[in-house]
Protein backbone atom coordinates (compact mmCIF):
# COMPACT_ATOMS: atom_id res chain seq x y z
CA UNK A 1 0.00 0.00 0.00
CA UNK A 2 1.21 3.50 -0.85
CA UNK A 3 0.70 6.27 1.49
CA UNK A 4 0.63 9.69 -1.10
CA UNK A 5 1.48 12.97 -0.17
CA UNK A 6 -0.94 15.52 -1.62
CA UNK A 7 -1.86 19.58 -1.73
CA UNK A 8 -4.83 20.00 -0.52
CA UNK A 9 -7.46 23.01 -1.76
CA UNK A 10 -6.30 25.08 1.46
CA UNK A 11 -2.79 24.70 0.18
CA UNK A 12 -3.80 25.03 -3.33
CA UNK A 13 -5.66 28.33 -2.52
CA UNK A 14 -2.53 29.65 -0.29
CA UNK A 15 -0.61 28.76 -3.11
CA UNK A 16 -2.61 31.27 -5.45
CA UNK A 17 -2.63 33.93 -3.07
CA UNK A 18 1.44 34.20 -3.39
CA UNK A 19 1.55 33.95 -6.82
CA UNK A 20 -1.59 36.83 -7.17
CA UNK A 21 0.29 39.10 -5.06
CA UNK A 22 3.43 38.88 -6.80
CA UNK A 23 1.79 39.40 -9.77
CA UNK A 24 0.54 42.32 -8.57
CA UNK A 25 3.50 43.44 -7.47
CA UNK A 26 5.29 43.42 -10.73
CA UNK A 27 2.05 45.01 -12.57
CA UNK A 28 1.22 41.36 -14.49
CA UNK A 29 -1.85 40.02 -14.51
CA UNK A 30 -1.63 35.97 -14.48
CA UNK A 31 -3.56 32.46 -14.68
CA UNK A 32 -2.53 30.24 -12.15
CA UNK A 33 -3.09 26.76 -11.98
CA UNK A 34 -2.03 24.03 -9.14
CA UNK A 35 -2.23 20.22 -9.87
CA UNK A 36 -1.67 17.80 -7.33
CA UNK A 37 1.27 15.11 -7.52
CA UNK A 38 -0.29 13.70 -10.33
CA UNK A 39 -0.93 16.77 -12.35
CA UNK A 40 -4.79 16.96 -11.54
CA UNK A 41 -5.85 20.21 -11.30
CA UNK A 42 -6.48 21.08 -7.64
CA UNK A 43 -7.01 25.11 -8.16
CA UNK A 44 -7.18 27.57 -10.75
CA UNK A 45 -7.58 31.54 -11.13
CA UNK A 46 -7.36 33.94 -14.10
CA UNK A 47 -6.45 37.31 -12.57
CA UNK A 48 -8.42 40.16 -14.64
CA UNK A 49 -6.56 40.77 -17.95
CA UNK A 50 -4.77 37.36 -17.89
CA UNK A 51 -4.45 36.16 -21.34
CA UNK A 52 -7.51 34.08 -22.80
CA UNK A 53 -4.04 31.71 -23.84
CA UNK A 54 -2.84 30.97 -20.67
CA UNK A 55 -5.02 29.41 -19.35
CA UNK A 56 -4.21 26.31 -21.16
CA UNK A 57 -0.77 27.48 -20.79
CA UNK A 58 -0.75 27.26 -16.58
CA UNK A 59 -2.39 23.95 -16.45
CA UNK A 60 0.40 22.56 -19.15
CA UNK A 61 2.70 23.97 -17.02
CA UNK A 62 1.45 22.81 -13.62
CA UNK A 63 0.83 19.57 -14.82
CA UNK A 64 4.41 18.81 -16.45
CA UNK A 65 6.11 19.82 -13.33
CA UNK A 66 4.49 18.08 -11.09
CA UNK A 67 4.19 14.25 -12.73
CA UNK A 68 7.90 15.17 -14.30
CA UNK A 69 8.79 16.28 -10.72
CA UNK A 70 11.14 18.69 -11.85
CA UNK A 71 10.93 22.69 -13.54
CA UNK A 72 9.42 22.87 -16.75
CA UNK A 73 12.79 24.94 -17.64
CA UNK A 74 14.69 21.79 -17.10
CA UNK A 75 12.50 20.25 -20.16
CA UNK A 76 13.08 23.56 -21.99
CA UNK A 77 17.06 22.98 -21.63
CA UNK A 78 16.55 19.25 -22.75
CA UNK A 79 14.40 19.67 -25.64
CA UNK A 80 16.70 21.14 -28.17
CA UNK A 81 17.45 19.50 -31.67
CA UNK A 82 19.50 16.60 -30.94
CA UNK A 83 19.04 16.56 -27.30
CA UNK A 84 17.03 13.49 -25.63
CA UNK A 85 14.18 15.02 -25.22
CA UNK A 86 14.01 16.71 -28.60
CA UNK A 87 10.34 16.31 -28.99
CA UNK A 88 8.70 15.70 -25.79
CA UNK A 89 6.63 18.64 -25.89
CA UNK A 90 4.36 16.95 -28.64
CA UNK A 91 3.78 14.22 -25.66
CA UNK A 92 0.47 13.89 -24.10
CA UNK A 93 -1.15 15.67 -26.60
CA UNK A 94 0.78 18.60 -26.75
CA UNK A 95 0.26 18.85 -22.96
CA UNK A 96 4.30 18.64 -21.72
CA UNK A 97 4.84 21.90 -21.73
CA UNK A 98 9.32 23.08 -22.37
CA UNK A 99 8.02 26.78 -21.10
CA UNK A 100 9.53 28.19 -17.80
CA UNK A 101 7.13 29.12 -15.29
CA UNK A 102 6.06 25.56 -14.07
CA UNK A 103 7.57 24.21 -10.83
CA UNK A 104 7.27 21.14 -8.58
CA UNK A 105 5.97 21.88 -5.22
CA UNK A 106 7.91 19.48 -2.32
CA UNK A 107 7.45 18.69 1.07
CA UNK A 108 10.42 17.26 2.07
CA UNK A 109 11.36 14.87 -0.33
CA UNK A 110 8.33 14.33 -1.82
CA UNK A 111 6.09 16.03 -4.60
CA UNK A 112 3.18 17.09 -3.51
CA UNK A 113 1.59 19.01 -6.43
CA UNK A 114 3.17 21.52 -9.32
CA UNK A 115 2.09 25.33 -9.88
CA UNK A 116 1.87 26.59 -13.54
CA UNK A 117 1.95 30.35 -14.08
CA UNK A 118 1.43 31.57 -17.40
CA UNK A 119 0.28 36.08 -19.25
CA UNK A 120 4.19 36.88 -18.30
CA UNK A 121 7.22 36.69 -19.83
CA UNK A 122 9.18 33.09 -19.05
CA UNK A 123 11.16 35.14 -16.22
CA UNK A 124 8.00 36.87 -14.71
CA UNK A 125 5.76 33.34 -14.47
CA UNK A 126 8.90 31.77 -12.97
CA UNK A 127 8.94 34.64 -10.38
CA UNK A 128 5.59 34.57 -9.66
CA UNK A 129 5.25 30.56 -9.44
CA UNK A 130 8.08 30.58 -7.24
CA UNK A 131 7.02 33.38 -4.69
CA UNK A 132 3.91 31.31 -4.31
CA UNK A 133 5.81 28.46 -3.02
CA UNK A 134 7.54 30.72 -0.89
CA UNK A 135 4.43 32.03 0.25
CA UNK A 136 3.26 28.48 0.95
CA UNK A 137 6.27 27.28 3.07
CA UNK A 138 5.81 30.54 5.11
CA UNK A 139 2.21 29.33 6.07
CA UNK A 140 3.93 25.44 6.65
CA UNK A 141 6.21 26.89 9.61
Amino acid sequence: MLNVKRLDVEDAERLIAGAEAKARDIGVPMCISVVDESGNLIAFKRMDGGKVHSIQVAQDKAFTAASARFPTSQYNAACQPGMPTFGIHTALGGRISVVRGGLPVFSDDSVVGGIGVSSGTPDQDTEVAQAAIDHWLEGAR
